[in-house]
């Protein structure tokens, strides 16, 4: 008996062993990297995102024959953090490669890493231009419109505004930062003449609203460019509200049209701005519908900017991950240069000149519907037409390649 079961527990181990090997070899882990904790208004919708294209790819047979799972890790929205997360992802749990990413500083972190580590990384969310200019290398790939793209859908407006007078508040970080200079740069070749009077940058999540508003009254702006986001962008607004600092000023805003910064504005939202979002209520387009369907069928609830990113990154997975026919960091990179891939925005690419995907940019003045704050007049303006030529991204880009 001793030893019929000595040769049944053997049995047992032999088959537990052959057992993980093939579900190890039957599965693709992706490592997803994210402040889930600090924005979790803005990683909620995101991870749902993903888990939709999920069921849909894994429901379609997976990819290369094996389901497709997402291990999502939070970064504390700190780049030394979300580095340490991605050495334990690559090296622990034997991920394929990285995903992820929404602060700036975090993701030029971590392609700091990928690149290191000549891991190919999907940058999903950061928006920083130094992501794939500057910054810019063979393993990393970004998946949202740059800032510049943010910033140029907004110079027209700008322009047609011809106020001379300008102010900026911003997060002081490199996203912040970034977006300024861009403005700045861009408004000043739209409109020469132009003066910038004040500029308040306040530490990410952190902001004293009530005296960024005092000092931006006392410069006495024509317009005012702004870079808040989340919490500080409520503080701001509420404040500038009741201090009547947008009674007679006029505001052009990065991102204050995506739902995730209106919805909690409720009645307060900001109307009359000027900003880029995604009006999901509004688009009539095709693919547009469907997701929205598919998404309010699967979570009884309404899809946000990083919805469309979540899933959208999936996506884009799934086609270069087929085209590849590998999860080699190098075939995805080559694979991915170049690449078309399907979003709720219909058909994109991957530029290989930088990397940078095609998706564009809804902007329109933000008004009320409802006591809710909603984009009213949007247009939708393809990534194509908003990004810089070639000749300038040659000047913009670091070559990096082995």
């Amino acid at each position: 008996m001793n030893a019929r079961s000595a040769l049944l527990a053997l049995s047992a181990a032999l088959l537990i062993a052959v057992t993980g090997r093939a579900d190890a070899q039957g599965t693709i882990k992706i490592g997803d990297i994210n402040a889930y904790k600090l924005l979790a208004a803005n990683l909620g919708p995101y991870r749902k995102g993903i888990d939709l294209a999920l069921s849909e790819i894994n429901g379609a047979g997976g990819l290369l024959g094996k389901k497709v799972v997402v291990l999502s890790r939070d970064d504390g929205a700190n780049p030394g953090k979300a580095v340490r997360v991605a050495e334990e992802l690559r090296t622990r749990d034997k991920v394929a490669f990285i995903t992820g990413t929404i602060l700036s500083n975090v993701g030029l972190a971590v392609a700091d890493y990928a690149e290191h580590r000549k891991m190919f990384f999907l940058a999903s969310a950061p928006l920083t231009d130094k992501m794939i200019w500057g910054d810019g290398n063979r393993y990393t790939f970004r998946l949202r419109p740059t800032t510049y793209s943010h910033v140029a859908a907004l110079i027209p407006y700008a322009a047609s505004l011809k106020r001379k007078r300008w102010a900026f508040v911003y997060p002081d970080y490199e996203y912040g930062q970034s977006a300024v200079a861009t403005f700045k740069r861009l408004l000043k070749k739209a409109q020469p003449g132009v003066e910038f009077v004040s500029d308040q940058a306040a530490p990410l999540g952190k902001i004293d609203a009530g005296a960024v508003v005092s000092s931006l009254d006392d410069a006495k702006p024509d317009a005012i460019f702004n870079v808040l986001f989340g919490s500080d962008l409520a503080k701001f607004v509420r404040q500038g509200t009741t201090r009547e600092l947008f009674a007679h000023t006029k505001v052009l805003s990065l991102l204050t049209g995506e739902p995730e910064y209106l919805d909690p504005l409720k009645g307060d939202a900001p109307v009359g701005w000027y900003a880029t979002g995604y009006p999901w209520y509004a688009v009539k387009a095709p693919a547009q519908v469907a997701f929205v369907k598919a998404y309010q069928k699967r979570y009884h609830d309404y899809p946000r900017m990083a919805s469309i990113v979540g899933d959208t990154m999936m996506k884009a997975i799934a086609a270069g991950i087929k085209k590849a026919g590998s999860t080699d960091s190098e075939k995805l990179v080559n694979a991915f240069e170049g690449l078309s891939f399907d979003s709720p925005y219909g058909t994109q690419r991957f530029r290989a000149i930088d990397h940078q995907s095609t998706l564009g940019v809804f902007v329109g003045p933000i008004g009320l519907r409802d006591d809710k704050g909603v984009m009213t007049s949007f247009k939708y303006i393809p990534g194509e037409k908003l990004l810089p030529p070639d000749a300038m991204v040659r000047k913009l880009r670091v070559a990096k390649t082995q």
